[in-house]
């Protein structure tokens, strides 16, 4: 089978053949109809992140994935069946830890876990893999060409579940969202503030000249476009109006101290950016003021567990085709990967909180690798 593996730092990803996996007891053999791209594979291919299974010299990408059930295996799901394979494995060797027990990988701490086609554990674009059925989430068959989509989703869904946690001792009414962040994560979130979540005001801030589609997209959702370069994020609340939440998706290390003042009272900031290191002097203790007497709170947040898949199945289901249709750019052959892999020099989000490096295309915002059509 053919499959698209990178040895991180080395140069780009290629297309490579490896055998077609066999399911072991437990596991369904699944086809693979279409994986996405995002900054993390770019961060991966850089070897700037994540790193290859023990053994090997190279890692197959791809943890945003959407199949078709070759052979269930036993499992109890059904051929024929489209699945949303979830990320976070065990480690080699444990067949499961107290976090998988309990159904919390994604709050499992490092060296707990494996990463399919992040760090540990080769990934989904290949033509076949195998999965524990466990780990496999039934999307409806009129989904799948977005299915791979649901995995960012389900990124947000926990990023949301978490903000709600950490004001859920009192009557927490949100109306206000600004969305740091016009990649293809950013660019969903605010489609759900907007279209599923009922926000009644929802910002995005990002660094695009007019005409840009990212900025079309944000205004036709209703939201309002924010000129980082114009108005910071520590100017917001003055330019525009103090934010119920704050969602940061673009590893910019000052945005989580800048967030604190874009904050409402009681306000939340959920980060999901992973920066690299950086040392900048900020007012440690203005802002900590800030925090404890306006009732404001950080949460950092990455991965996601089946629960939050299931729910970005639902809100995949809610969000209008014209959105999706603009989010994704392009869909690419094995034939033509260097399209789906434009470049990995210019900074871009990533699903999983990263800040990563992505396409320098300015009009390209979501790409995909489709090995099998619907």
């Amino acid at each position: 089978m053919k499959a698209i593996a990178v040895q991180p730092g080395a140069g780009g990803p290629d297309v490579v053949s490896r055998p077609v996996p066999e399911p072991a007891p437990g596991e369904a053999l699944v086809r693979i109809h279409r994986v996405g791209v995002d900054g993390t594979d770019y961060e991966v291919i850089e070897g700037t992140h994540g790193g290859v299974p023990d053994g090997d010299d190279r890692l197959v990408l791809g943890h945003e994935a959407v199949g078709v059930v070759e052979d269930p295996n036993g499992t109890g799901l059904e051929a024929g069946q489209y699945v949303v394979p979830t990320v976070r494995r065990p480690p080699p060797g444990v067949e499961t830890n107290d976090y998988f027990e309990r159904g919390d990988p994604d709050m499992a701490p490092e060296g707990e876990y494996v990463e399919r086609g992040i760090v540990g554990a080769h990934g989904f674009m290949a033509e076949y893999v195998t999965s524990p059925a466990a780990y496999l989430v039934p999307i409806p068959d009129e989904l799948a060409p977005w299915g791979f989509l649901v995995e960012p989703i389900s990124i947000t869904e926990k990023a949301i579940e978490h903000a709600r946690a950490s004001r859920s001792a009192f009557d927490w009414r949100p109306e206000s969202a600004l969305v740091l962040g016009t990649g293809s994560l950013g660019l969903l979130t605010a489609a759900m503030f907007t279209e599923t979540l009922g926000y009644e005001r929802v910002y995005c801030l990002g660094r695009k000249d007019r005409p840009h589609p990212t900025i079309d997209i944000v205004e036709r959702l209703g939201a309002t476009y924010v000129d980082s370069r114009e108005t910071p994020v520590d100017e917001v609340a003055a330019a525009h109006e103090p934010m119920d939440v704050v969602y940061e998706a673009t590893g910019h290390a000052k945005h989580a101290f800048e967030a604190i003042d874009a904050l409402a009272p009681n306000g939340v900031a959920a980060l999901l950016g992973v920066p690299t290191d950086w040392t900048f002097e900020i007012d440690g203790g203005r802002l900590h003021r800030n925090l404890v007497l306006s009732n404001k709170a950080l949460v950092g947040s990455v991965n996601s567990n089946r629960g939050h898949f299931e729910a970005a199945i639902d809100t995949l289901a809610a969000l209008p085709d014209w959105l999706l249709e603009s989010i994704v750019t392009g869909i690419y052959g094995l034939d033509e990967i260097e399209r789906a892999f434009p470049s990995a020099t210019a900074p871009a989000a990533t699903t999983d909180g990263g800040s990563g490096v992505g396409p320098d295309d300015d009009t390209t915002i979501k790409t995909a690798v489709e090995f099998m059509p619907i």
